[in-house]
This record gives C-alpha cells, sequence and structure tokens, in this order.
C-alpha cells in the first residue's frame, strides 16, 4: 500500500489514475529527504572554497547547508552543471551564488577580456527577485572584490547603463533590460564564465522563453562556462531549456514527491463574496497581524483591499506590476522593516522573495495555477520557521480547490466561520486616480486632443474643449448612429405613444413638404441644424426620420468649416 511522505494514511484512489512523469536521460538524480532539524550535517568550512567566500559566509551566521545546498555545493564546486529544485525558501540563492563566486576567483578571466564584459550574469524573471538576489550577493561577495552590478526596468536606465559601461564582474538582472542594453552594445557577452537561471519555470509563466534563448545563444559554447538552473520546480518544458544549453546537467531534486512545508499549518473556509472581506478582517484582528501577507488574483482587487483594510484601521499597501519601481521598493522595504503589517500581493510577489518572519499568508483568492499555491504559502515557514496559511474557497475560485488538493497529495483542513469572525466593515472613500505609465504612442498630454483640428475645422486642446465649451471652426462630423445633441436637450412634451416630430406645430412642417423633392431629409446622408453651427437646430428635429438612423458620407462634418451648412440639408429655419 503507497502511503504518502509524512502521513500515516493511504494515498487517496486518484494518485493510481495519474502516470508518473518519466525524467529524461540526465547524468544523475539526487533525491533527498529534509531532516527534521531543516539543515543538513555538512559544513561551509568544509567545502573548498576561497576563504573570501567563507568569511562572508560566517559573517552572515551561516555554519551548516542546507539540504539543496548539500547536494549541489559539492557539484557546482567540482565544475559540473547543476539543474536544481528545491521548495521555497531552502537556500537555492546562496547555493548557486557561493559556486559563482567560487569559479570566478579559481578560474582567471581571459587576458583580451575588454572592461565592458561581465564573467557571469543571473537571470531573473521579476525586478524583485533580482534585487533580492543582489542583495544576497553583496553580503556572500562581500570580501571577494568583484564587481557586481544589477539592472532592472523601471528605474535608473542611464545610470545602470554608465555602471555597465565602466565594466563589472557580475550581471544580475531581468530578460528584458538585459537584452535591451546588449543590442546597443553596451556590455558583451562572450566571455561569460558562469550563468544562473532562476525561477526558471517563472520564466515559462510569464513569457520570457525566446529573451532567455535569446541570451543563452549568445553565450560562449556551454562546454567553456558553469552553467546553473534552480527552481521550485522543473518541468519537462524547463528540463528541454536545460539540456538545450547546458552541458550534461545532474538533476537533483529536493523532496520531489513532497509539495507543501511541513511546518506550515493550514486551514480552508468556505466564505461567500461578501463575507470575504469581513473574515479577513475579523482574522486579522484575531491573530493580531504584524507581518502578513495576503495574495490576490487581479489588481483590482488588491486596490480595493488596500482602501479597506486602510480605512479600518491596517497599515497595508498593495504591491502590483503596475505600481512604479521605486514605490515598490520602498515597499518591500516597510514590509521588511515591520512599518507595514499587511501586504497585498498579486502573483509577482509570490516567487524567490526572501522575507523573514512572515507569520501568515492569507489566500484571498485561490490561485487558479495549483503550483501558484505552493508558491504563496511557502512565503511563511522559510528556513525551517513556522507559519500558517489560511485560504478562502469564495464561490468564483473554489473551482481551483480539487487541483490544489490533487497537487499537494492531501485534503487542506478545513475551518467552520464563526458570527465573532465577521467584522464590522467601515466603506472606504472613493478612490483615488493614479497615474499610470504610458501606452506605447500615447503621450503625457492634457486630457483632449491637442494640436491639428478635427474633421470639419473642429479641434481640442488641453483638458477641454477649444472656444469656451464648443468647437473651433465647423461643425464636428457626427457618428452616424449618434443623435443630435440638441435633441437631448429640448423637453419632452410629446405623449409616451406620440412620436417626437409630431409634437412640433403643424405649420412648421409644411415647407419641409414643399422642399421634399430638393431636400429629401428621408435620404439626405447629411442631418440639417447641426447644433455645433450656432443655429437653433429644428430642422432636425422637424425631420421625418431622426439622425441616427441616416448615413452619413463623406468627411465633412454637415457644412463647410466655419460656414453654415448645406441648406440643401437643413430644414426650415426658425422663424
Amino acid at each position: 500500500m503507497i502511503r504518502l511522505m509524512g502521513a500515516d494514511r493511504p494515498a487517496p484512489d486518484w494518485l493510481y489514475c495519474y502516470p508518473v512523469p518519466i525524467i529524461l536521460q540526465v547524468s544523475a538524480i539526487h533525491k533527498e529527504k529534509m531532516s527534521d532539524a531543516h539543515l543538513s550535517l555538512l559544513t561551509f568550512d568544509s567545502l573548498k572554497m576561497p576563504d573570501s567566500v567563507k568569511r562572508g559566509i560566517a559573517e552572515l551566521g551561516y555554519t551548516r547547508c542546507t539540504p539543496i545546498q548539500a547536494q549541489t555545493l559539492p557539484v557546482a564546486l567540482a565544475g559540473r552543471d547543476v539543474a536544481g529544485q528545491a521548495q521555497t525558501g531552502t537556500g537555492k540563492t546562496a547555493a548557486f551564488l557561493i559556486a559563482l563566486f567560487n569559479r570566478l576567483l579559481t578560474d582567471p578571466a581571459a587576458e583580451n577580456r575588454p572592461v565592458n564584459a561581465p564573467r557571469a550574469i543571473v537571470i531573473a524573471p521579476t525586478r524583485e527577485l533580482a534585487v533580492q538576489i543582489h542583495s544576497d550577493a553583496l553580503g556572500i561577495g562581500k570580501y571577494t572584490g568583484l564587481e557586481l552590478a544589477i539592472v532592472f526596468g523601471g528605474v535608473d536606465y542611464e545610470k545602470q547603463r554608465r555602471v555597465l559601461e565602466e565594466g563589472v564582474d557580475v550581471l544580475i538582472g531581468t530578460p528584458g533590460r538585459i537584452i535591451d542594453y546588449f543590442k546597443q552594445h553596451v556590455f558583451d557577452l562572450r566571455h561569460i564564465q558562469v550563468a544562473v537561471m532562476d525561477e526558471a519555470d517563472r520564466m515559462f509563466d510569464l513569457g520570457f522563453i525566446k529573451d532567455i534563448r535569446f541570451i543563452l545563444r549568445r553565450l560562449p559554447h556551454p562546454t567553456l562556462r558553469l552553467n546553473m538552473m534552480f527552481s521550485a520546480t522543473l518541468s519537462h518544458r524547463v528540463l528541454e531549456l536545460a539540456y538545450e544549453h547546458m552541458n550534461n546537467p545532474e538533476l537533483i531534486r529536493i523532496e520531489p514527491d513532497k509539495m507543501t512545508v511541513d511546518r506550515v499549518r493550514q486551514v480552508l473556509y468556505f466564505p461567500s463574496t461578501e463575507e470575504k472581506i469581513p473574515l479577513l478582517m475579523g482574522l486579522l484582528r484575531r491573530i493580531d497581524a504584524r507581518r502578513t501577507m495576503v495574495f490576490v488574483n487581479t489588481r483590482r482587487i488588491a486596490e480595493v483591499l488596500e482602501r479597506t483594510l486602510t480605512a479600518n484601521g491596517f497599515v497595508a499597501q498593495a504591491i502590483s506590476g503596475d505600481v512604479p519601481q521605486t514605490k515598490r521598493l520602498k515597499m518591500m522595504r516597510d514590509f521588511h522593516n515591520g512599518d507595514v503589517a499587511v501586504l497585498i500581493a498579486t502573483d509577482v510577489a509570490s516567487r524567490g522573495l526572501h522575507i523573514p518572519d512572515v507569520s501568515h499568508v492569507f489566500n484571498f483568492d485561490l490561485p487558479n495555477d495549483a503550483e501558484d499555491y505552493v508558491h504563496r504559502i511557502g512565503r511563511t515557514a522559510r528556513a525551517g520557521a513556522e507559519g500558517d496559511a489560511i485560504s478562502f474557497g469564495c464561490e468564483e475560485y473554489a473551482i481551483s480547490l480539487p487541483d490544489i488538493e490533487r497537487y499537494i497529495g492531501h485534503q487542506i483542513p478545513r475551518a467552520a466561520i464563526e458570527p465573532a469572525d465577521l467584522a464590522a466593515v467601515t466603506a472606504p472613500p472613493p478612490a483615488e486616480w493614479r497615474e499610470r505609465a504610458p501606452r506605447q504612442g500615447q503621450s503625457r498630454g492634457g486630457g483632449g486632443r491637442s494640436g491639428g483640428s478635427h474633421s470639419g475645422g473642429s479641434g481640442r486642446g488641453g483638458p477641454g474643449r477649444s472656444g469656451g465649451g464648443g468647437r473651433s471652426g465647423g461643425p464636428r462630423r457626427a457618428h452616424p448612429n449618434s443623435r443630435p445633441p440638441h435633441a437631448a436637450s429640448q423637453p419632452q412634451h410629446q405623449t409616451p405613444h406620440q412620436p417626437r416630430h409630431q409634437s412640433q406645430p403643424q405649420h412648421q412642417s409644411q415647407p419641409q413638404q414643399h422642399h421634399a423633392p430638393r431636400s429629401a431629409p428621408q435620404q439626405s446622408p447629411r442631418t440639417g441644424g447641426s447644433a455645433d453651427t450656432g443655429g437653433t437646430g429644428e430642422g432636425s428635429a422637424n425631420g421625418a426620420a431622426p439622425a441616427r438612423r441616416r448615413r452619413r458620407r463623406g468627411r465633412g462634418g454637415g457644412g463647410p468649416a466655419g460656414g453654415a451648412p448645406n441648406p440643401g440639408a437643413a430644414g426650415p429655419a426658425a422663424p
């Protein structure tokens, strides 16, 4: 009988319905179970590496390796490629940084290496992860004397460019900004000695795979460099990338059969959509939230939660893709320092970020992808600590629950909603307008169109229309199905069963019949009496057919620019 890892109950029947994936041939496969103490018996002092690297590790307070470090460091320090998989928060970043510094310090650079040619490159899928890697590299490589640089979009374009031109040893960044500088010949990739891809599966999810292949194909041959790939999951498509651009890598898996962290206490509530925010606030008050992360699926919900929690006395901030980079970095620093108690995030922040002492993780929305559930709850219970993961199975996202439980291999414990858990909610103030980055092809000008005139001589400038609310020049071309502006402003005197044109005096309809052969208002392509011409526009109101039923031809807009409308298409003048 098959039993779940770390459980005393048999495996559910559905495990037998799914075939075990076959791993493609690799040079070695290592599988290791984590010990209860979280750390292995291997110490950093026992590894063969430069003293400057050991000094930086010791200053950070690390003495023993984690399981992923104990399995990958001996292989990488020996100069062999590694593809490592381990659950989030187990020290993957330190593992590839130690191997990277060892390679650069023991293998000198070529004599003909240009100044702007980095020796190592680390590619991360998100800006926050790149910042975290750079921060860890500064600590571990403090005494190595190697120059580090980080490049990512959103801030300091010229500053990052100058740093690369002056020359660096280790380049850390996101794919887009790296390719941007490379195409401008800011740096040279022909002297790379170490290439690292962190969170490789996330590269696929975010659509960076073409960019990754673009970068890897411009590096030296895989046999001339050390290649390392680390991720929380290594799918078949990620392994295909490894076999294509790496030199016979060794696949190292730590607990591949156990997806969730043992020390995370998981619980699931089933609130209605209206109960989610009251339940979240009630639980936050009950646990006395100090450093809590709340994950949502959309930016709109993140902004709503931020306003609501702030209005009810919580120090909360929402981080998403459209927040300016400088503000995002400040949010992360404030959350690190404890100035922000609740950080609301989309899945952008759920991968690769090491935020210590996160006590609680809320899945306000269950993720659509089962793997994202593991990465979300991995924000707590990092490095052997304990934590809580609380999920809401609402009406909209509860459909993802079977896939999540099938992926993690067990059922998430349920909990009933008590009336005391539903807090009273104070309505937030109206949302403030936030300036967002302009889209491609748009400018940051006023609210209206500036410069040239609209068709028929009508232009728009500044935040409103020119000419004190009217349009300069001639009348503007109307939409074929649009209603004349004056028609909506006229008082409605007719009865519900009486047509609008019958509400006018009968003597005004006689001239219209007299000029019917000339103007043919029923078939005329132009509407008479445009509201923008300055007239009363009664001729249009007396027409046999509304303007919205007529088809317009040409682009003149009802009459010559700056002049009167076509007399043949207009109704009789006002008496």
